[in-house]
């Protein structure tokens, strides 16, 4: 069983990288739980850039098997909007504010396409680093809806759905998100290296 450890203290994306990796045989640990207590800074501009900055930080403190992702929602009427600053958006302190915001922004847009990115970086024990990247694509609602997930998961409704993703199950959406959809490539490249 080779240990993983999450570069992050979101409790949320670690609780989806948990539920993903762990049925598989991985012993996946948050960086507090591995002893770490940082946050590094997202000075990057890009979703892999900033996956990389968290990755190295935590590999450079503890020479293990490290993933951090950078994920965010960009929305084609917003110019792509918010992106990498998806949670910290306009400065906005909760998801419910910018959730309001977005639906604000939008309300007499035609066009509602919007897509979930998720960049994942894995740094194995020896230093080396790979990418992966998944895209979810889909649209925003007009209302907020729903009591699952977190984020922008009230009023994003992913491709062939009906409803938002704060409307699926836990199980279906690391499935079929963004994060699940990244994790499978890298499921796929450490089933390869063993």
């Amino acid at each position: 069983m080779k240990d993983l450890i999450i570069a992050s203290n979101n409790k949320n994306k670690i609780r989806e990288y948990k539920d993903i990796l762990e049925p598989l045989g991985f012993k996946v640990m948050s960086q507090s739980e591995a002893g770490i207590n940082i946050e590094v800074d997202e000075t990057g501009t890009t979703f892999e850039e900033n996956s990389l900055l968290k990755a190295q930080a935590i590999y450079d403190i503890t020479h293990k098997n490290v993933i951090a992702d950078d994920s965010g929602l960009e929305i084609k009427y917003l110019n792509n909007e918010p992106g990498i600053y998806s949670a910290r958006y306009k400065g906005l302190e909760t998801a419910l504010e910018r959730n309001n915001y977005v639906l604000n922004a939008l309300k007499n847009a035609n066009d509602r396409s919007a897509r979930f990115i998720c960049t994942i970086c894995y740094i194995d024990e020896t230093g080396k680093n790979k990418m992966f990247k998944g895209i979810w694509p889909g649209r925003i609602a007009k209302k907020i809806s729903g009591n699952n997930g977190f984020g922008y998961d009230p009023i994003f409704i992913g491709e062939h759905k009906r409803s938002t993703t704060a409307n699926i199950s836990e199980e279906e959406k690391n499935m079929i998100s963004h994060r699940g959809r990244a994790t499978k490539l890298l499921l796929e490249y450490l089933k390869s290296v063993k």
